[in-house]
């Protein structure tokens, strides 16, 4: 499944093995991306979630918000692979210690 805004070079999609299922995010998340890529990660019956975000180029308020909201749905079974504009948004909102973000 792929989600993509004609206008940016954003894309969000999601392969699903068993109970796991994985986000591979390209792009541009920002207020006009990011509900894409929360429901590309909630469509799918899961319990765990691997959300790639090291091709993400801009990260913004409204996409750390929908990883927050992924981090609540997926509580204990959400990893996060931050791109290095990623890392440093999640370094400067204190969130860059969470469990479910693995650094490189």
């Amino acid at each position: 499944m792929d989600l993509a805004d004609s206008g940016s070079v954003f894309s969000a999609t999601a392969e699903v093995d068993g109970d796991l299922v994985t986000v591979q995010v390209t792009g541009e998340v920002d207020m006009a991306t990011a509900g894409a890529m929360f429901q590309t990660a909630t469509r799918h019956r899961a319990s765990a979630l691997l959300l790639d975000l090291r091709s993400v180029s801009f990260f913004d308020s409204a996409a750390l918000r929908a990883v927050i909201q992924l981090a609540e749905r997926f509580a204990g079974s959400l990893t996060v692979l931050p791109s290095p504009q990623v890392q440093r948004v999640l370094e400067i909102s204190g969130l860059l210690d969470q469990p479910w973000v693995r650094q490189p």
